[in-house]
């Protein structure tokens, strides 16, 4: 498959008018072939107008096809083969096997999302029986979840395949039957283009309405809010800054009809090392967390940002294992010029704040947009003292706080902003400690570890990829795993329906064989 520097709307692939764009190649700091035409204001509208037609098509299929839908967009994904991954890693910098691994991923939870489909758990399928001789009578009551609409799906920078344009935003609003319009990433357009082919090739061998899947290129802010502001628009998944998904929350706040913005923004991921676990095993723990930390040039939304423990010689034993793990580790490139320069600003002003040391930097930078990595100490009063402590620096940077004793371990943990995850090292004599900490962490994180570390998500049902503000602008919703279909979804009631009018989820005689509760009891099909 060719990279043509086009764009897709509905089954059409076009290139945009409105000028042109390149890709970059942050490792040799140059532009990559082809360039790709910008989508004009009539494109997008055409690709919005056409996701909104498709909605009521889309949602009518029988839900074995919507399944199949998305298993062969899996497969022509896999399809595209070595192409895929040279071309991402020319755009990303990053190597073949972590791309690898990633294409494994995406394509793993579409896989996961055509089970779901299959199950129709999902649909919440609800009957409550009439109680015509009960004082009030009760009606028949029966309920079950339907798609939003259409929604707005932006690539992340990060993850060229997991969140972006086949990633997990698309594959939970596909699987709950809404189509999708995707504003593609300008960090790795080439790779947009093949995997949205892959996907308009599997929306016509499978039959799907044109419409239920578009894919956009644009430049700066404009493309971004228009598209939010699209009345065709019903809800929006992001991943990337703070100051971007803020910036479409208000915007979708101000539409006539608001609608949700499902964004996930910024987390710093605090690690416990209570004291027993540092002194059962603190030097190993100190180079599993450089690894953590080093992962992706520390691009990873759940990177290890902050430390905390006790001061003392155990804390000071780890700070120093890490510091020499830390001085091994080769500068790596990141993923776009931008990035590495705001990472490079943050440094700098991380390094002037007062009460802050530099413990460790990583080995000298490399060429390209290469980064080292960088680890910093201060204590509690120092980092409740300064707000810009708790600023995500996004890159293979993190912050050691030394505490006196555990009130101030508790004082920072209250102190904290949302998170998608905190980290838990512990042994049975820190249990105490661990017990005062979780019901705090339960108020800040979307994800609790114990002795490991964040930068791996699972793919699975009981995965939370979320977190209160500025974690994500949504904390009652996952971006990963099953339940992540939740957010594309809303219940519908029906009242005294007719039985010949009622959908066949909510049917006597369960045709579609779910599992449904049926006057407060579960009843298999």
């Amino acid at each position: 498959m060719n990279i043509s520097g086009e764009m897709i709307i509905g089954h059409q692939i076009l290139r945009g008018g409105a000028g042109a764009v390149r890709a970059y190649d942050p490792a040799k700091k140059q532009d990559l072939e082809p360039e790709f035409g910008l989508a004009t204001p009539a494109d997008l509208a055409r690709a919005c107008e056409l996701a909104d037609a498709a909605v009521e098509p889309y949602r009518a299929l029988p839900l074995e096809q919507r399944a199949r839908f998305l298993e062969t967009i899996a497969q022509r994904i896999l399809d595209l083969g070595p192409t895929l991954i040279e071309r991402a890693s020319q755009e990303s910098g990053l190597p073949a096997a972590r791309l690898e691994g990633e294409r494994g991923r995406t394509v793993n939870q579409l896989r996961l999302f055509a089970k779901v489909v299959r199950d129709g758990h999902f649909l919440e399928a609800t009957l409550d029986s009439a109680l015509p001789e009960r004082t009030p009578p009760r009606p028949d009551l029966r309920m079950r979840k339907i798609p939003l609409g259409a929604v707005a799906v932006f690539g992340a920078s990060n993850f060229p395949l997991a969140f972006s344009v086949a990633g997990g935003d698309t594959a939970s609003s596909l699987a709950a039957g809404c189509p999708v319009v995707v504003k593609a990433h300008n960090a790795h357009l080439g790779t947009s283009e093949l995997v949205g082919k892959a996907v308009l090739q599997a929306a016509l061998e499978c039959g799907m309405p044109e419409g239920v899947f578009s894919l956009l290129i644009g430049e700066g802010n404009q493309i971004g809010g228009d598209l939010v502001s699209h009345p065709a628009i019903r809800a929006v998944g992001f991943t990337g800054s703070r100051a971007g998904g803020l910036a479409l929350s208000q915007i979708a706040a101000k539409r006539k009809e608001p609608i949700p913005v499902y964004a996930e923004m910024s987390s710093i991921n605090p690690v416990y090392l209570l004291p027993g676990a540092l002194e059962a095993g603190g030097a190993k723990l100190a180079g599993a967390f450089v690894d953590s930390l080093t992962l992706g040039v520390g691009q990873f939304c759940t990177n290890p940002g902050l430390v905390i423990g006790l001061a003392g010689p155990q804390f000071d034993a780890f700070r120093d294992a890490a510091a020499a793990a830390l001085q091994l580790k080769p500068a790596g490139t990141m993923l776009t010029a931008g990035i590495h320069q705001a990472y490079d600003n943050a440094i700098g002003k991380r390094a002037g704040v007062g009460g802050v040391q530099l413990v460790a930097n990583g080995s000298q930078e490399g060429p390209g947009c290469a980064a080292r990595a960088a680890l910093y100490q201060c204590d509690a009063a120092t980092f409740l003292a300064n707000p810009a402590l708790e600023e995500e620096i996004f890159g293979p940077v993190s912050l050691m706080i030394a505490c006196r004793n555990e009130d101030e371990i508790l004082a920072v943990t209250r102190h904290l902003e949302g998170q998608l995850t905190a980290t838990v090292h512990a042994v049975d004599s820190d249990h105490a400690l661990a017990g005062a900490l979780l019901p705090l962490l339960e108020r800040k994180v979307g994800r609790i570890l114990f002795n490991g570390f964040p930068t791996g998500v699972e793919v699975s049902y009981a995965m939370v990829h979320g977190g209160p503000f500025p974690a994500t602008s949504d904390a009652r919703s996952t971006s990963v795993g099953a339940t992540a279909i939740e957010r594309f979804l809303r219940p519908v009631c029906y009242q005294d329906v007719p039985a010949g009018l009622l959908p066949d989820a909510l049917k006597d005689g369960n045709p579609l064989g779910l599992v449904r509760l049926v006057d407060g009891e579960v009843k298999l099909a």
